[in-house]
């Protein structure tokens, strides 16, 4: 309740209540998320807006062996409860697979420490078509100066590829939470321009949210694009006349 009522009042119009399962750990089961209803009964308003909160429902897998993905592709009556699915892939065949083939909204990317490999081109582009956004940690770059050079390392070595389709989180402690235009300016140190900086805290949220109703809802989606008229259809469509006079 105290980390949602700060991110109410530093001016954040959505969070997400993360449910993490280990699977090193004994006895993790994927449950039910929990309801906003039990931590607000009215949700808040937004800071300098008339529209209130949106609370979101997040399930983040930590993938250590290649069988624990199974669980994500079995239809789990849970799993599709959760408006956004991450995974957090330990090695590089599990990055590969996360990326290719996993139905996920996000891939977490550990920046605590030196990375055992690095991030390839072809599986992050299939993951950039695919719609599939990374997620970075920001919160060690605050706190501890060996994990902000940890931190800085490999989120420009993942910048260099991935073309800023990234998104940020923060731990659960509400001290270490900042706003969205300190996270905006934090981007700027990982990498990333203005421009991308901004969109990890904004537009990119928007598009993972907005990968998880699809996710859940439909098994694809279909757009419309108009068509720009050529130069020579415009022409046969003048009438005769017309063109006689402008011929004259």
């Amino acid at each position: 309740q105290n980390i949602l009522t700060v991110c109410f009042s530093v001016g954040y119009s959505a969070v997400a209540l993360n449910h993490v399962i280990d699977f090193k750990e004994k006895k993790q089961e994927i449950i039910k998320p929990v309801s906003p209803s039990e931590f607000f009964p009215s949700l808040p308003i937004v800071q300098g807006t008339s529209k209130r909160i949106k609370v979101l429902t997040r399930l983040t897998l930590v993938v250590s062996d290649p069988s624990h993905c199974n669980l994500l592709r079995s239809t789990s009556a849970n799993i599709r409860l959760y408006d956004i699915i991450a995974v957090f892939p330990k090695t590089e065949k599990l990055f590969h697979i996360a990326c290719t083939t996993l139905d996920v909204d996000l891939v977490c990317i550990n920046v605590t420490e030196k990375l055992p490999f690095y991030f390839r081109r072809p599986p992050v582009n299939m993951a950039i078509d695919r719609g599939i956004y990374f997620e970075l940690l920001y919160t060690p770059a605050i706190k501890d100066s060996t994990m902000r050079r940890y931190t800085i390392s490999n989120a420009i070595s993942l910048m260099q590829i991935c073309k800023g389709k990234v998104s940020s989180q923060s731990e659960n402690k509400p001290l270490e939470l900042r706003g969205p235009y300190d996270v905006a300016n934090l981007g700027l140190l990982f990498g990333l321009s203005e421009s991308e900086a901004k969109a990890a805290v904004s537009t990119n949220c928007r598009a993972t949210m907005l990968h998880g109703e699809t996710r859940k809802t439909a098994c694809g989606v279909v757009y419309t694009v108009k068509k720009p008229r050529k130069v020579e259809e415009e022409e046969t469509a003048v009438p005769a006349c017309k063109k006689a006079k402008t011929q004259a």
